[in-house]
């Protein structure tokens, strides 16, 4: 049995953003957090139960990897730990569910203590559009792209790198994010844009893809979205790919011994950041 403290506990938790209106709560839209909140609520008999989110994604992006916290009495915790997981599901609707609910090591933050985000943007250049079973996380692309053109434009914007060419301005915070993968990959009709950062600011994944199909379909040459890393703002000239080809696929976190010193370290330089 726990004290009377609050308890920590990690969810791991997967949705399709199909028919959510993001992540973070919206007044009147239904968004992921505001359904977990509800459905956490109802399970912990509390009057509401507040999640700090790994990543906040927007309208119509899906996860299969998402991680968030929240915090609760440990009474309430140890009332319903042993079915807690699929009592909290089957408050749910079936677009979101959690795969694990558990404490938290010591130390943990789903947001402050995450050393990378790996997100996966999924194309078709079928001429017949996007396979009909994939149609919610597959983007159907009218021209055909140039995988391995897209994938040594990518190889150009890797490491430390100020991206606000590719980001929504926001007014607090930093666009200099380390881009520590991005691949593009094909198999048959399909391709894969893999990318992997430390963090990401607004847009950025999207836009990154947008700059990168732009090259796939031989409008822009190599060099030019490497070229756009010396904009001091978001450019004009990327179209930006739409929400429903992204999923977030995963989070990396530090040993648990690591967790506080990494949360602590990340809040200082990006508070308010995502």
């Amino acid at each position: 049995m726990t004290d009377g403290a609050e308890r920590r506990l990690r969810l791991d938790l997967g949705y399709d953003g199909t028919d959510f209106s993001g992540w973070a709560v919206q007044p009147g839209r239904r968004t992921v957090q505001g359904e977990l909140e509800r459905a956490l609520s109802t399970l912990f008999r509390a009057e509401l139960v507040r999640l700090t989110v790994a990543g906040r994604t927007d309208a119509g992006v899906h996860a299969t990897g998402q991680v968030a916290h929240c915090d609760v009495p440990g009474a309430a915790w140890d009332q319903v730990a042993d079915k807690a997981l699929r009592k909290l599901n089957g408050l749910l609707d079936r677009d979101v569910r959690v795969y694990s609910l558990a404490p938290a090591a010591p130390g943990f933050d789903a947001r402050f203590a995450a050393t990378w985000r790996r997100y996966r943007y999924r194309i078709s250049d079928a001429p017949y559009g996007a396979d009909p079973l994939r149609r919610r996380d597959t983007v159907g692309w009218r021209r055909s792209l140039d995988a391995a053109a897209m994938h040594e434009a990518a190889q150009r914007l890797l490491g430390l790198h100020d991206f606000a060419g590719f980001c929504r301005r926001r007014e607090s915070g930093t666009s200099i994010r380390t881009l520590q993968q991005l691949d593009v990959l094909r198999q048959g009709y399909d391709v894969d844009v893999l990318v992997q950062a430390d963090a990401f600011c607004h847009s950025m994944v999207r836009s990154l893809v947008g700059a990168l199909a732009a090259v796939g379909d031989g409008s822009r040459p190599l060099d030019w979205p490497a070229s756009l890393l010396s904009l001091t703002a978001r450019s004009d000239e990327i179209t930006v790919a739409p929400a429903h080809g992204l999923t977030l696929t995963a989070v990396g976190y530090p040993p648990d011994e690591a967790l506080a010193a990494r949360a602590e370290q990340t809040r200082a330089i990006r508070t308010g950041l995502n």
